[in-house]
């Protein structure tokens, strides 16, 4: 009986180590996927909140105080011209071209791979209003070269464009984050796939990781953060570049830069962070970019999301000229 007693107390205790075990595997795996929620995703980092529609509503207060002042209404920003026609006879030398925006165009190894493009006029889901482009593309749709991927960042208007997608067509192979699989087949387009948060899938030879971005989602006023957001690191045999999307500085960009890096390339978002109050949650402004590219083991730097359409307080003008004057090194502050 002793014996017997023995063994018992012996087995309740190697169960309840394992169930402790279980539980602790368990909980590791939730805190992995802590941006999922039971009704879409979120930001997991503490310190982040996010901004609700009474936000918005004192944002919107303070614009309106703000109307009588005299505004610049139209921006010029100097541009190069590109036919395409170098872009198009290459095949294998490792290439960046700005579009506009966040739209990039990166050749590597070979193939050729175009970043939340975006050729429309307006980032709205209507053609007579919402932010016009005061820019225009870098480069006409008809000189591109033939796009071998196209990486989405989020279904944002201005990076989700449903009149640049549907020229593009069902060719290329999309990558996008969870959720955006939805407007595509919408689209005719099927050529996708979806990725979550540290997800990666390889494709003629090159390395494409869904990587973490601070930001939001949603196209209209009932399904916000319905869908994923996401930044990219890709890797070739000559190179590899890091795109940013849309986001705010958070914490897993020194956890990219470890994973990843260090990138040849890094495309980090400057633009649309005024008032910091509001918007600085999910923009970076001039001075958190350089933290990020810092962080991100970057060795060149390519600023986008900026000179093209009015989504802030900030003047488009003021994100690279912010830029010039921020000594490298410095750490990260507003």
């Amino acid at each position: 009986m002793k014996i017997t007693w023995f063994i018992g107390i012996i087995t309740i205790i190697l169960l309840s180590i394992l169930i402790i075990a279980l539980r602790r595997e368990s909980m590791t795996e939730l805190n992995s996927a802590s941006h999922h929620t039971e009704k879409g995703f979120r930001n997991p980092w503490p310190g982040f909140q996010e901004k609700g529609f009474g936000d918005f509503l004192k944002w919107f207060v303070e614009r309106r105080k703000d109307k009588g002042k005299e505004k610049k209404t139209f921006y010029s920003f100097e541009t190069v011209e590109n036919d395409g026609s170098f872009l198009r006879a290459n095949n294998k030398d490792f290439t960046v071209t700005w579009v506009s925006h966040s739209t990039v165009l990166v050749q590597l190894d070979g193939l050729n791979i175009l970043t939340d493009p975006m050729w429309g006029e307006r980032a709205s889901p209507v053609a007579w209003a919402g932010p016009k482009r005061f820019t225009k593309p870098g480069m006409a749709f008809k000189d591109l070269p033939e796009i071998h991927v196209v990486l989405i960042s989020h279904d944002h208007y201005d990076h989700l464009d449903k009149f640049t997608l549907k020229r593009l067509g069902n060719n290329p192979f999309y990558l996008i984050p969870l959720g955006i699989g939805k407007y595509l087949r919408k689209w005719g387009i099927d050529n996708y796939r979806e990725l979550d948060w540290w997800d990666n899938v390889e494709y003629q030879g090159l390395d494409f990781t869904c990587t973490p971005a601070q930001h939001f989602s949603g196209r209209g006023m009932f399904n916000r953060n319905k869908t994923l957001w996401c930044s990219w690191a890709v890797r070739g045999q000559t190179g590899n570049f890091y795109f940013a999307g849309d986001t705010g500085y958070f914490p897993d960009f020194k956890e990219i830069g470890k994973r990843y890096g260090p990138f040849d390339l890094v495309c980090l978002p400057i633009g649309a962070y005024m008032p910091q109050w509001f918007m600085g949650p999910v923009h970076l402004s001039p001075k958190e970019a350089i933290q990020a590219f810092s962080d991100i083991c970057g060795g060149k730097f390519l600023a986008v999301h900026w000179g093209t359409f009015s989504l802030a307080d900030d003047p488009p003008e003021l994100p690279p000229g912010r830029m010039r004057i921020i000594p490298r090194g410095k750490s990260r502050s507003s």
